[in-house]
């Protein structure tokens, strides 16, 4: 059987849609897998072992030209199953206009009605993102939850070996939402009694290559002397590895999280606007969930967050403390 899935939006959700792989594989260990992700997000997928083709979509330029022939090219590739993991109209059209003999989305999507197959997706039921995702085939498969996996080679273990001569914590304190985002202030307080009790440890900051100059903040604010900022100097895969032998990786609700959870690696993912309950929670074995221990009658405040606190206080974040931060390790 050939299998299309469908994830274009953010880095995360990319790497949480693996667990899907990973169960269509186990169910259909002949099967012919591929996927579509937005143009930027096909380094997440570099060595997967179950994956025939990654097709990108530039959502950036000329949107809708780029659909169109994305549309042309999946046609023609025949799919017995198209499984469209998005709830937003484009990825219905691309569904839809797939030629794919089974079209299976979720209810939410406008173009659902179209589909041989749609499931509803509940937000703040407490079922994880993979959960809901693996719903949309358990016609196909067993009930047997799979978990999202990533596949760093060793020419990624190998270029990250420098960094892991003694011992090391990763913090990614960086996120695309304000609203999830720690303040870099009290990721600074967080190092700063790394330096009083963990004075060994190196500490290595990870991000894109926006998110450089906010590693740069905490290094100069910060009195710990064993930071070193990767911010932009690693790829998604190189980060992966990295984080996989860390004592502790310290993340936002954000794509790093799910990195660490596709390698089962260490993690301790503080919450700021949002929460776990929203099913997209962490995977590895020893995960930490750090959040305020004020009862705020405003969050969460929005699923995926926001550009600015709505009630300006961002009181969530503020008062956390970080005493628990650091005892999650």
């Amino acid at each position: 059987m050939k299998f299309l899935v469908i994830q274009t939006a953010f880095t995360g959700d990319v790497v949480l849609a693996t667990a899907l792989l990973e169960n269509i594989h186990s169910n259909f260990s002949d099967a012919e897998i591929s996927m579509v992700v937005r143009k930027g997000n096909e380094s997440l997928l570099l060595h997967h072992p179950f994956l025939k083709n990654i097709f990108t979509w530039d959502k950036k330029k000329n949107k809708f030209k780029n659909l169109l022939s994305l549309i042309s090219i999946v046609r023609k590739e025949n799919f017995d199953v198209v499984i469209n993991l998005q709830r937003f109209a484009s990825s219905g059209l691309l569904t839809v206009l797939s030629g794919g003999k089974e079209k299976i989305g979720f209810a939410k999507n406008p173009f659902s009605l179209l589909f041989s197959k749609r499931f509803p997706h509940t937000i703040g039921d407490g079922m994880h993102e993979i959960e809901r995702n693996q719903k949309l085939i358990q016609h196909l498969s067993s009930s047997e939850i799979s978990k999202p996996a990533l596949y760093p080679s060793k020419t990624e273990y190998d270029r990250v070996l420098e960094y892991q001569n003694s011992e090391y914590v990763t913090v990614s304190p960086g996120s695309v939402w304000f609203t999830k985002t720690f303040p870099a202030y009290k990721w600074i307080e967080l190092l700063d009694l790394y330096s009083e009790k963990n004075n060994h440890t190196t500490i290595y900051l990870l991000g894109s290559k926006s998110e450089a100059d906010l590693g740069n903040e905490i290094i100069s604010k910060s009195k710990n002397k064993k930071i070193i900022n990767l911010a932009g100097t690693l790829s998604f895969l190189e980060s992966t590895a990295l984080m996989k032998n860390a004592t502790m990786n310290y993340v936002n609700d954000s794509a790093p999280m799910h990195m660490a959870g596709a390698i089962n690696a260490n993690v301790t993912a503080v919450y700021c606007s949002t929460v776990p309950n929203f099913g997209f929670g962490p995977l590895s074995s020893h995960s930490n969930i750090v959040e305020t221990s004020l009862a705020l009658d405003c969050r969460p405040c929005g699923l995926h967050g926001y550009k600015d606190c709505p009630l300006t206080h961002f009181k969530c974040a503020h008062s956390i403390s970080i005493d628990s931060v650091y005892q999650k390790l």
